[in-house]
């Protein structure tokens, strides 16, 4: 898929998930955790607009106004729901009016990075209005379902280990790489120990026996951060989760169901994935020991090696509208036998986000170092709704440990040699 043709898609992925909502659904309640979604289409629009026309071609802005409306970089985000924002045809119109001329400037071949920048942006925000759609208890988003074959929902669970051998990584991505973020720059070299990883992410039925050995009660399992954040969050489970005697239910969107037991834990904090660890006597991975189980040290773009993603290798694009057992996808395993380390849930690791060595900032200076000073923790491998052209084994991403909103699960490490 060419350029352009990714551009159209990711609008077309941008408007189904918009437009079946109504204009109150469109502004929504005034929450810490997520945008209203008038404001964030606009964004999307002005961030297309901005890059690809204005900053790489000096074009003048199309709204006079645009700026004070949708720069996120200076618009604080409780003041968002409070803007005069243009009416629903008119941010529609915007948005139609900045992919033309988008694609029209890039008829004349010049500057294709902030296509790409304006294109994985558009990207990360479908993903964002997904959560939120969840988040918010709106109906589950009607998408175009990718062509080709589709995992079964019964594959089932994967218990298990696998021992990866360790030595020296280079750690991110190298310069011959197209378009990666700064986070990303550049590979560098660490020692990796041997370790012993999960074969899977760990599933609904592992973490309901946490649920049910009293973990959200017992101090000895969470840090002081952590129990911190329970208390003050009143947790006793995963968000989602609506225990009925000995049934879990889950809402997914404005629907519940009972829930799946071998469907990776999804919806969950830094805080519950290491206070699981540690009832479990297990840890997270380091993001360089998920990044080496993930690519080994020749560094495979995807688990599987360079071949792009499709649906029986990886749950991406929204394909599947959520995840899928466990097992599924066998033919994306990793050379070691990991399954699912691209897709289905985002993983937490326990890293800090911190820039790698020899950080230069790129021109969307926003993207990643305001954060790093901020105490947000590294996920890796994406989830089912993250799109798979967006994706690799060195993609870095970043949230506060309390964030359990977005589309993130965990696997785990067997405890080091003392």
């Amino acid at each position: 898929m060419g350029i352009a043709e990714a551009l159209r898609d990711a609008r077309a992925r941008t408007l189904e998930l918009a437009l079946d909502l109504d204009d109150e659904q469109w502004l929504g309640p005034r929450l810490s955790i997520v945008n209203p979604l008038r404001w964030e289409l606009g964004h999307v629009a002005w961030f297309q607009e901005y890059w690809t026309l204005r900053h790489a071609r000096g074009r003048a802005p199309l709204l006079a106004n645009g700026d004070a409306l949708y720069d996120s970089s200076h618009v604080a985000h409780a003041t968002r729901w409070d803007l005069p924002l243009p009416d629903r045809h008119a941010t529609l119109a915007y948005l139609e009016q900045t992919l033309a001329r988008s694609l029209e400037a890039l008829l004349d071949g010049e500057k294709p990075y902030f296509h790409e920048l304006a294109l994985f942006h558009e990207d990360m925000h479908g993903e964002a209005f997904t959560y939120t759609r969840q988040t918010l208890g709106l109906p589950a988003p009607r998408l175009a379902t990718s062509p080709g074959a589709s995992a079964p929902r019964d594959a089932g669970p994967l218990p298990g280990d696998v021992e990866v051998q360790g030595g020296e990584l280079w750690l991110g991505a190298p310069e011959t790489a197209a378009f990666v973020f700064d986070n990303e720059k550049w590979a560098h070299r660490v020692n990796v120990a041997t370790f012993r990883i999960a074969r899977a992410p760990v599933t609904n039925q592992d973490f309901a026996a946490f649920v049910a050995a009293g973990g959200y009660e017992r101090r000895e399992f969470w840090s002081d951060e952590g129990w911190r954040w329970r208390v003050e969050a009143a947790a006793l489970h995963p968000v989602y989760w609506q225990p009925r005697g000995s049934v879990i239910e889950v809402r997914r969107y404005d629907e519940v169901h009972e829930l799946a037991p071998h469907q990776p834990v999804i919806h969950v904090s830094w805080f519950e994935a290491e206070a699981y660890c540690r009832w479990a006597k297990r840890r997270l991975p380091t993001e360089a020991e998920w990044e080496l189980a993930s690519s080994t040290r020749d560094k495979r773009r995807f688990p599987w090696g360079d071949a792009a993603p499709t649906a029986t290798l990886a749950n991406l694009d929204g394909a599947a509208g959520g995840p899928l057992d466990v097992a599924a996808c066998g033919a994306g395993d990793s050379a070691d036998g990991c399954r699912q380390m691209i897709g289905n849930v985002w993983e937490w690791t326990s890293s800090d986000f911190a820039p790698y060595p020899g950080f230069v900032i790129d021109p969307y200076a926003e993207y990643s170092a305001p954060w790093f000073a901020s105490p947000h923790k590294v996920l890796r491998g994406g989830c089912w709704a993250t799109r798979g052209r967006l994706i690799r084994n060195t993609w870095r991403n970043f949230y506060p440990p309390h964030r359990r909103d977005v589309l993130a699960g965990f696997r785990t490490c067997s405890a080091r040699m003392s």
